[in-house]
């Protein structure tokens, strides 16, 4: 599933492309891609006509502002497992995967491609709280990079937790955008095991832990993300972090740091991956 640098990414390919960009059409391909309203068509006549403005992520969504006369509503996806914008500047035929089509006033393309279909889209009209139609919004936890999340925030949260520290941070109500790849290599990166008790770790180690998240997710959107099967950016192009992972999908190759065989391991019915040299 693409996580915060993923989303992140498809984030910025959709502000260069798409910024003041008028729908003049859309065609859903998959009803069940649309999450609200229930009728696709009304989802194709709210967007149809507006101009979209900004773009910015939240935790894992995506959330667009449009603008249609004096309205302002708003568009918001959650790629899910394998959702992908694909942006066509020349008409190509569709795969059978396209679960939704936009178009520009120039005949340019916005493809919504979902092999697993998991993906979703909703449209708020103007005037509703955005988490009134999308209530996971409001369940989210601070994003990473904000002042409200620190080792003292985490400290709070995590005190007398019994849960292994990688189980916390995969929950979203924790922290926002945190997925599989990005805990096993922010802990690896800490120094802390995956499956050390949350509720146990020192104000330091919860520090380490911090600024080693916020390290490995900047450098991961500077490297367009972690392609391991689907994620492409808007251009079809794969995300470059995969090849600098220290320890994510690496299970029996040598630490990079130490050498030592990495470890793998289900964790609460996900992958964990750690070295047992440097992570105690």
């Amino acid at each position: 599933m693409p996580e915060l640098p993923e989303v992140e990414t498809v984030r910025l390919g959709l502000v260069r492309q798409l910024q003041n960009f008028t729908i003049a059409r859309v065609k859903v391909c998959r009803a069940s891609s649309i999450a609200s309203p229930a009728e696709p068509s009304l989802f194709c006549q709210g967007l149809e006509g507006c101009v979209v403005q900004d773009w910015r992520r939240r935790g894992k969504y995506l959330l667009a502002s449009l603008i249609r006369g004096t309205e302002t509503g708003h568009w918001v996806v959650h790629l899910r497992m394998t959702g992908q914008f694909l942006w066509l500047e020349q008409p190509t035929s569709p795969c059978p995967h396209t679960r939704v089509r936009m178009w520009g006033q120039g005949g340019q393309e916005l493809r919504f491609v979902d092999v697993r279909s998991f993906g979703q889209m909703w449209w708020i009209p103007p005037g509703i709280p955005v988490d009134q139609v999308v209530p996971g919004l409001a369940r989210l936890g601070p994003e990473p990079f904000s002042e409200d999340f620190d080792a003292g925030y985490l400290a709070q949260r995590l005190h007398r937790s019994q849960r292994a520290i990688k189980t916390a941070l995969l929950d979203q109500t924790l922290v926002a955008g945190v997925g599989n790849i990005y805990a096993d290599e922010s802990l690896f990166n800490a120094g802390i095991r995956p499956q050390a008790v949350a509720g146990k770790l020192s104000l330091e180690q919860l520090g380490r832990l911090h600024d080693a998240l916020v390290t490995v997710l900047r450098v991961s959107i500077g490297a367009g993300g972690t392609t391991f099967s689907d994620f492409r950016d808007l251009s079809g192009r794969n995300g470059n972090y995969g090849g600098m992972a220290w320890v994510y999908r690496r299970g029996g190759h040598p630490c990079r740091r130490c050498g030592t065989p990495i470890h793998r391991e289900k964790l609460a019915g996900r992958s964990s991956h750690w070295c047992p040299q440097c992570q105690s």
